[in-house]
């Protein structure tokens, strides 16, 4: 049954009469539940509120909240309603705020007390209204039973999610009610999940990963979460432990600090496996995890693009293969060459793409990025280089763009460079990403000061750090005579990476 609904809608109340007192959210710190029968009812009161302020079917509202119960519900309540939820990203400054904010025509925002100061500051640098609407009404009874308007076809959109791209400029990805319910169907069936599985949802609510793994992926399934409203090292374990949770979904980054901490003494004797996706996993990484706390790592590989997985390992440890992705699943994957446009052979590097029925409708406002993205025959170019082998495992080695992913965020090199190049004495910057043992990347930048100008590298980092905050601040900032450049005067940033700019790394940045 669940296999046939069309819509957010549809899988909300078939779940909802189907198990209506089964849990589908805990919150470890404030001990609420929500079971998938209260699911329905806010998500009717989020319908019915939205319904209330005049708009109609196919507009957009945006959240800006950290992880939370109320945070859940008004996400699956949006989509659930017809509307297109844009979920903000909480490491933005208010004037990229501002550009998501008018980019994706949002109408109204939903945001958390906590969050409606550098809300404000972004409404401020906008020429349209924006309505605010406060969590707090998802708490409330619905006015009525039903839901106010028809339920959405399934090739609406109903997410739109802003991704960073070489150009600085975030992109807005337009997935449909389809997209999502086939992400959330392809992580439930690729891991075997049920309705007596548990996950630990530690990943924030604005990453796809965090969307569809986390949120919807336990509804289409039957299952629950346990969602913190943050990562802690600290109390990570005890929460899996105490809440009997049967799976983890974390990225690289989260494994790293992990790695670091002391070794839990809790008994994690329901745990099946650890899901690690977002970012490639340092097979030392997998390796130590693994022998720690005797927890194997199914890794997998997703992109906002495509509403989550792509690629995935199989359930069985021994058929795994440390390094790699794994296999498609559910959907199709190649390699091919970007110059002549041709499939490889297996053990050939090129371009990864994939086509399948979770892959995007396009880039919002953007047919030119769609058509260089998505091929006439329904291919997406991924801009991962990577390989096939023989057994169909895939392997990513690189990317053609000069992306930055820290942490398993998409950070655009473009984007520091700017940042910089607001400082009166600099005169060119260059970004670029860095191996780290923790973000998996972290960034760093070479400047050339204007002449007979000076400064210092501290007072480029403070800079920064007020331009972007500290996520995005270099952990370093080296001051060269000249970049390296090609015959057209680009800068080539992978000779920067190669002939690393810092030298010998040092402990610049901070850990959370």
């Amino acid at each position: 049954m669940v296999g046939s609904t069309q819509s957010v809608r549809s899988l909300i109340d078939w779940r909802a009469a189907a198990s209506p007192n089964a849990t589908y959210l805990a919150s470890p710190e404030t001990g609420r539940q929500l079971t998938f029968h209260g699911l329905r009812q806010k998500s009717l009161t989020v319908a019915q509120t939205l319904h209330r302020h005049g708009l109609a079917p196919g507009d957009g509202v945006a959240l800006l909240a950290p992880n939370s119960p109320d945070a859940v519900v008004v996400f699956v309540g949006i989509m659930a309603a017809g509307y297109v939820v844009t979920p903000l990203n909480l490491l933005l400054p208010p004037e990229r705020l501002a550009y998501v904010l008018d980019h994706s025509d949002c109408r109204l925002v939903f945001a958390a007390p906590e969050r409606t100061f550098i809300l404000r500051r972004a409404l401020a640098l906008m020429t349209r209204p924006i309505g605010v609407l406060d969590l707090e009404p998802v708490a409330e009874a619905p006015w009525d039973a039903v839901w106010p308007l028809p339920a959405a076809e399934a090739d609406a959109v109903c997410l739109l999610m802003y991704t960073s791209g070489t150009t600085g400029l975030p992109k807005g990805v337009r997935l449909t009610q389809s997209n999502v319910l086939t992400g959330a169907g392809l992580v439930s069936k690729a891991h075997g999940l049920g309705q007596a599985d548990r996950v630990l949802a530690v990943l924030p609510l604005y990453h796809i990963n965090a969307q569809i793994v986390t949120v919807m992926a336990p509804l289409f399934h039957g299952g629950s979460m346990v969602m913190p409203s943050r990562f802690s090292t600290s109390r990570f374990w005890a929460q899996a432990s105490e809440h009997r949770c049967t799976w983890l979904n974390v990225v690289p980054t989260m494994i790293a600090f992990l790695l670091s901490s002391p070794r839990p003494v809790h008994d994690l004797s329901a745990v099946r496996f650890c899901r690690s996706a977002s970012a490639p996993l340092p097979p030392e990484h997998q390796i130590a995890f693994e022998h720690e706390f005797g927890i194997g790592i199914i890794e997998t590989m997703g992109l906002t693009e495509t509403a989550g997985p792509v690629f995935s390992n199989p359930l069985l440890a021994a058929e795994r293969k440390i390094g790699s992705p794994g296999r498609p699943f559910g959907n199709k994957a190649r390699i091919v060459d970007p110059a002549a446009g041709s499939v490889v052979a297996a053990g050939v590097v090129g371009e990864i793409q994939v086509r399948g029925p979770n892959v995007m409708q396009g880039y919002h406002k953007d047919p030119a990025e769609t058509a260089k993205t998505l091929t006439p025959d329904g291919w997406m170019r991924t801009g991962d280089l990577g390989y096939r082998d023989e057994d169909g495992f895939f392997f990513v080695t690189g990317r053609l763009k000069e992306l930055i992913i820290k942490g398993g965020e998409n950070i655009a090199p473009r984007e520091i460079d700017e940042a910089l190049l607001r400082h009166p004495a600099l005169l060119e910057a260059a970004a670029v990403g860095v191996p780290d043992p923790f973000y998996g990347q972290d960034i760093e930048a070479a400047v050339v000061v204007r002449p007979g100008m000076t400064v210092s590298e501290a007072e480029l980092r403070a800079f920064c750090k007020q331009q972007l905050g500290h996520f995005k601040t270099p952990r370093a900032v080296r001051i060269l005579n000249a970049l390296p450049k090609g015959p057209s005067g680009k800068v080539q940033r992978l000779r920067l990476v190669h002939d690393n700019i810092s030298g010998v790394l040092t402990n610049a940045g901070e850990t959370p």
